[in-house]
């Protein structure tokens, strides 16, 4: 197969390569990218492709090492620290993302909201969180199903109430 006859081929891959990039990227602009890094290099290494072989399995190959190489240069160009007096607001950001200070503070608030409830609540409201059906409360405490579900109830009132802080839905008002 001739030089020109490759490219060709090559070339006519190009929107099934563009689909497959799609699957990497979600990013129609860093496909394309792909998919011309990709041709180029099938091009550039043109003598290393035996005839008979799966032209489209190969270019898919390339693709995929391709995005990975990038990825992981990305990701240890991005893993420098820079050593700067003063810290950019992306690096605020990031930082204060990461940390996992907020969700330290949710789940304290939780364990305070449950450590309120009486037990005649928090004790069927536990169980039923870890998986107990209602009939299996019942049967462990001896007290009627209704009562569980009435307690589980209740408990769910208290705790939304002591955790209205954290009530992020968007309540539509009728106009």
């Amino acid at each position: 197969m001739t030089r020109i006859e490759f490219n060709t081929l090559v070339m006519h891959q190009a929107t099934s390569l563009r689909m497959h990039a799609l699957h990497f990227t979600h990013d129609s602009d860093d496909a394309n990218d792909l998919v011309q890094d990709t041709m180029l290099k099938a091009i550039t290494y043109y003598n290393k492709f035996k005839e008979g072989t799966n032209l489209k399995g190969w270019l898919y190959t390339i693709m995929k090492n391709t995005f990975i190489n990038n990825y992981r240069r990305f990701v240890k160009i991005n893993s420098f620290v820079t050593m700067t007096d003063e810290i950019s607001s992306a690096q605020l950001a990031f930082s204060s993302t990461v940390n996992k200070g907020e969700p330290k503070f949710v789940m304290e608030d939780v364990k305070k909201a449950l450590g309120k409830l009486q037990d005649d609540y928090y004790v069927p409201f536990i169980m039923h969180f870890e998986g107990y059906k209602y009939h299996e409360i019942a049967e462990h405490l001896q007290i009627p199903i209704g009562t569980v579900k009435t307690r589980i109830h209740v408990a769910r009132k208290i705790l939304k109430k002591d955790l209205k802080a954290y009530d992020y839905t968007i309540r539509e008002t009728a106009a």
